[in-house]
């Protein structure tokens, strides 16, 4: 699989637009130790399960610890959060401040817009300081963070409410117009919170600053249970429907500390996820950065899943090896491991004992969290195989998902958005090779009996514009064809398989 972006524009890029980025020679790196194990069979053979008991909340038992720490001068005074903008505006909190504004948050999530624990927020907002307070204050008033992409249309976001049945939503200004158009579907929704540092009112939504202005920094933080919902995010939706994914206090909370941490002066370590990275972009940035990029994997439901550890030999093309939080194998349809070198199911180990880093299940979908689990493993629905090394190598999604410049894209939704175009009498969404973004949407498509002697390229520019307009527009198919027929089965099932090994057995061409 190709990467989604061209190496050479984001050096060149980095250097022009930031000129304290300097591209170096290899031979004046200097490597980058993580500060919590020195080589994966060490973490990996000494790696034990946290031992949590009761209670746990990452807001009271970490940051706030944090904080405490650094008003005694038991810790370096490092901002908590440094945020720069792209016309370099900044803001540095550290700890302390960041526990007051989160604690005057909490206030208004409790006192003002009267939520209380397990009730779910609705989150909408581009990465700006206020995202950041929103997650926190969620962690103390033990409300349910349900994090949204800016790219969400308005059908998107009518699903994501009325599913989550959430009480409160925070957007800003650009994002408002999208949820009033759906509120009054809505009925569970009746606090509407809107992030805008402009004197303009909106009606039906009360300003973020003015009502901190109102409440108290004082706030006690509620005790939530280690297995109390924490936050829920929405799948991508490869085979039907965006589902909720629930995760714990704990889950997310503690579950990513097996990732390594590390301590940067300068650029020392590069990381990737989202998909397999092409073998000649990690030899391309070797040579023009002197680093290494060491592949990540997992997914929403599992945190890392498996990556190429600090100090481990890289495999380009290779997600590396299980993290240690969890026995990953290859197992068939019926979870039963299979030898090396054998493709199969990528399945994480949930018996004896559930490691605690995996979600909790799908919200409101008994079955379809029963579906994802197989004898003693849990199924990621990616395939892949592992060599004689332990290495783990990532072959396609079961569901066919697309990985198109970073956004995974579930092929029902593009279909869903297309069949509502009156000249489309049916359609199979697959991907297909792209030189730049590695992958891209195309549309196979039927058109129905009046439509089949339109303009062929006025029919693909309506149908690129439908799809945009009726869902997230990253998702709609920038390449489209007509056929008179879909390959099926005999039971009348679309043979995607056929028509995704059609499109790799051609060679992509640049758009």
């Amino acid at each position: 699989m190709k990467r989604l972006v061209d190496l050479r524009f984001i050096l060149k890029e980095l250097t022009r637009s930031h000129p304290r980025i300097i591209i170096r020679d290899s031979h004046t790196h200097k490597a980058c130790h993580p500060k919590n194990f020195t080589d994966y069979d060490t973490i990996k053979h000494e790696f034990k399960f946290p031992q949590i008991s009761g209670h746990f909340n990452f807001a009271e038992d970490v940051l706030d610890k944090w904080a405490e720490k650094e008003k005694a001068g038991g810790r370096a005074p490092n901002p908590a959060l440094w945020w720069v903008d792209g016309q370099r505006r900044e803001v540095q909190w550290s700890f302390e401040e960041l526990g007051f504004h989160s604690r005057k948050l909490a206030n208004v999530f409790t006192e003002l817009c009267q939520l209380r624990q397990r009730d779910r927020v609705f989150l909408m907002l581009p990465r700006i300081p206020e995202w950041w307070l929103v997650n926190i204050a969620c962690l103390r008033t033990g409300t349910v963070l349900l994090p949204g992409t800016c790219q969400l249309t308005a059908r998107d976001i009518l699903h994501r409410l009325r599913t989550s049945g959430a009480k409160c939503v925070v957007t800003d200004e650009f994002l408002a117009p999208l949820v009033d158009e759906v509120a009054p579907q809505c009925p569970a929704l009746n606090c509407k919170i809107i992030v805008s540092h402009s004197n303009s009112r909106r009606d039906g939504w009360r300003n973020l600053q003015d009502l901190m202005s109102h409440v108290s920094s004082n706030h006690v933080c509620v005790k939530t249970p280690r297995d109390d919902p924490m936050s829920i995010f929405f799948t991508s939706g490869t085979t039907g429907s965006p589902k909720m994914t629930q995760h714990s206090q704990c889950s997310f909370g503690i579950g990513l500390t097996v990732n390594g941490k590390y301590s940067f002066g300068s650029l020392q370590h590069c990381v990737c996820a989202g998909e397999p990275i092409n073998p000649e972009v990690m030899q391309k940035w070797k040579q023009a950065t002197g680093l290494h990029i060491y592949e990540g994997y997992g997914q929403t439901e599992t945190v890392l899943i498996a990556g190429t550890f600090k100090g481990m030999d890289i495999k380009p093309g290779s997600i590396g090896k299980a993290s240690p939080a969890y026995d990953v194998q290859i197992v068939d349809d019926e979870g039963t491991p299979l030898s090396k070198g054998t493709e199969g199911n990528i399945g994480i180990r949930v018996k004896p004992h559930k490691p605690f880093c995996l979600f909790t299940e799908y919200t409101g979908d008994p079955e379809k969290t029963a579906e994802c689990y197989r004898a003693d493993f849990y199924l990621t629905g990616d395939r892949g195989y592992m060599d004689e090394d332990g290495y783990l190598w990532f072959v396609g999604r079961a569901d066919d998902v697309i990985l198109s410049a970073g956004y995974r894209i579930g092929p029902f939704e593009v279909e869903n958005a297309l069949i509502e175009h009156e000249a489309v009498a049916e359609s199979a969404v697959v991907s297909s090779p792209d030189p730049i973004r590695g992958e891209v949407v195309k549309a196979f498509i039927v058109l129905t009996a009046e439509y089949e002697s339109h303009d062929k390229s006025q029919l693909v520019a309506d149908l690129q514009t439908h799809v945009k307009q009726v869902t997230a527009p990253y998702k709609y198919p920038r390449k489209i064809e007509f056929v008179e027929q879909l390959p099926k089965t005999i039971s009348g099932k679309i043979r995607r398989v056929e028509l995704r090994k059609r499109e790799w057995s051609t060679k992509p061409e640049a758009e």
